[in-house]
């Protein structure tokens, strides 16, 4: 489970990467979508992944017990996630109809 919970992360984070370096505005957004949450995943993955488990830590009992804050913080990191991609989305769309492209330095080449 650890392995291919890993592996979704560093795909995430790779393809957010590979997205990031792209020249159209769209797929960086769409990048900085995947980093932040390959990230959301990580900090999750730091609080344990232990199911049935409660989040109380009980006197005898410290070694397991679930991080509570983790899902906190990613909780609240998913919401403003989805704030900033939204404002990202309507800054694109009035960006693309001022300029005429959506290319990330406003310049459009003829190289297909």
């Amino acid at each position: 489970m650890a392995l291919i919970f890993s592996l979704a992360i560093g795909i995430m984070a790779g393809a957010g990467i590979y997205l990031l370096l792209r020249p159209r505005t769209f797929q960086v957004i769409i990048g900085l979508s995947l980093l932040g949450y390959a990230v959301n995943l990580f900090i999750f993955g730091m609080g344990r992944l232990q199911t049935g488990v409660p989040p109380i830590i009980t006197p005898g009992s410290a070694a397991q017990y679930a991080d509570p804050v983790p899902q906190a913080l990613v909780l609240t990191a998913i919401v403003i996630g989805f704030a900033t991609l939204s404002l990202f989305l309507v800054v694109l769309l009035a960006a693309r109809g001022l300029s005429g492209t959506d290319h990330v330095d406003g310049k459009e080449t003829d190289e297909n």
